[in-house]
């Protein structure tokens, strides 16, 4: 005996009819949700997707300084070509080997300002016939003629400089290619006074001896001009 085909129960009828209209719902669903839908305020800040929110949706004073997002920010993260100059840098833009931007305004490849051509507009450096040393500019030879101290006191002063101390005339003539007169040459230094107009001055020799002179007699001296005139 044969058996039909079982018809299904109306139960199964309702329940597949009811799966179908459930999945096509929700696809439905899927495809016309926009964010017009969606209510003001409804979503939890972790819901939404990272940098998916633009900052100029943001509301202003949304981010506060104190924030964890404000800490987190590195160098890294930070883009150098939108910041503006930074206003104390700007003096060093004539400098391109300075140590100090103060230094900087006047030389453009000095280490120390004494190395530049100018300082704060007067002129730098020692001129021909005198050398560096001790940090003025020392004429590198004694005068062609003999003076009494104090006229070679005051042609030094006339060239904007001074004869030197005993002292240092004496490590200077230690330098090479120095030779000091062999009579000896006149320093600033005075050791005493006998009365007016007289008094002893010290000088030093080329064999280094130091002595102690009536300033009345002529000696040879040389000048010691400052680095910056």
């Amino acid at each position: 005996m044969r058996q039909g085909v079982r018809r299904p129960s109306p139960a199964l009828i309702v329940a597949v009819i009811a799966l179908f209209a459930a999945l096509g719902g929700t696809v439905y669903a899927a495809e016309r949700i926009s964010g017009r839908a969606i209510k003001v305020k409804s979503l939890p800040g972790n819901r939404l997707k990272l940098h998916s929110v633009p900052a100029n949706r943001l509301k202003p004073g949304a981010i506060h300084a104190e924030s964890q997002f404000a800490v987190q920010i590195s160098g890294a993260e930070i883009d150098e070509l939108s910041l503006g100059q930074v206003p104390e840098a700007a003096h060093a833009e004539v400098a391109e080997s300075a140590q100090h931007a103060f230094e900087a305004e006047t030389a453009q490849n000095a280490i120390h300002a004494v190395d530049a051509s100018t300082v704060n507009g007067h002129g730098a450096g020692c001129l021909p016939g005198t050398q560096p040393f001790a940090g003025a500019c020392w004429q590198s030879s004694a005068s062609e003629t003999a003076l009494d101290a104090p006229h070679a006191a005051a042609l030094c002063a006339k060239q904007g400089g001074a004869l030197p101390e005993a002292l240092q005339l004496a490590a200077f003539a230690l330098e090479p290619g120095v030779v000091l007169d062999a009579s000896g040459e006149w320093s600033s230094d005075v050791t005493n006074v006998s009365g007016k107009n007289l008094y002893g001055v010290v000088t030093i020799s080329a064999a280094g001896a130091v002595n102690v002179d009536v300033s009345t007699e002529a000696r040879k001296y040389r000048c010691v001009i400052p680095l910056v005139t």
